[in-house]
C-alpha cells in the first residue's frame, strides 16, 4: 500500500508534455483514500533462515558475541585432545566469535587451489585449521607440563596470567615486545 502511494507520488511529481499519459496529474476520484499509518514494522519480503547450528549468538546491534579465551596470540600450547594429541606449537591467530584458534603446524589440512593463469597449473598446499580453544592448554617448556591458566595481580598492580601448576608467570613486557616485533616481520616480508 506504501508502495503504492509513493508511485503515485512520484508519477504525479513528473512534468512531461501533456499528451503524455505519464505526465498527466491523477484526478482526485481516481486516488485511494489516504492510509492511516500503521504502527507495524514493514516485513522483509526474503527471510534468510539459518539452520539452528549456523545461527550465532548476537548482541542487541546484531555483532556476534565474543567468547573469553584463556590463551593468546604467542603463547605455548599443548593439544588435548583430537587427531593432533600431545603436539605442541604456538598460538598464532585466535578467532574469538567461534571460540577457535590456529596454533602453527599442527592439524594440517590439504587445500587444492585452482590455477589463476591459464598455462599455469594447479597445485595442493598445505594450510593450518583452526582447532577448538577448549582441545589446547597451556604449556610449560621449561618443565614440559601443561597447566590451567590462572589470574593474579602483582605488587605494582600489574594483572598477569600464570600457569597454576608451576606458577611461571606468562604475561611479560619483553614476550609481548618479542610477540609484536615476529608480527611485523611477517607483514613485512608477506608484503
Amino acid at each position: 500500500m506504501a508502495a503504492m502511494a509513493a508511485l503515485q507520488g512520484s508519477l504525479s511529481s513528473l512534468s512531461l508534455s501533456s499528451s503524455s499519459f505519464i505526465g498527466q496529474s491523477l484526478s482526485p476520484s481516481l486516488s485511494p483514500p489516504p492510509v492511516a499509518k500503521s504502527t507495524e514494522r514493514p516485513r522483509s519480503l526474503i527471510v534468510a533462515r539459518l539452520k539452528h547450528w549456523e545461527r550465532k549468538k548476537c548482541k542487541p546491534n546484531s555483532l556476534p558475541l565474543l567468547q573469553k579465551m584463556h590463551v593468546k596470540v604467542g603463547d605455548t600450547v599443548i593439544v588435548i585432545a583430537g587427531g593432533d594429541k600431545g603436539k605442541v606449537g604456538e598460538v598464532t591467530r585466535i578467532f574469538k566469535h567461534n571460540s577457535t584458534v590456529i596454533v602453527s603446524d599442527i592439524n594440517l589440512k590439504t587445500k587444492h587451489v585452482k590455477s589463476k593463469e591459464e598455462g599455469e597449473p594447479g597445485e595442493i598446499i598445505m594450510i593450518t585449521a583452526p582447532i577448538h580453544s577448549s582441545n589446547v592448554m597451556l604449556y610449560s617448556e621449561e618443565q614440559n607440563v601443561a597447566s590451567r591458566v590462572g589470574h593474579k595481580v602483582l605488587e605494582d598492580g600489574t594483572k598477569v596470567r600464570y600457569l597454576v601448576k608451576t606458577g611461571e608467570i606468562i604475561d611479560s613486557a619483553d614476550k609481548w615486545k618479542e610477540v609484536i616485533k615476529n608480527r611485523v616481520k611477517t607483514a613485512a616480508a608477506s608484503s
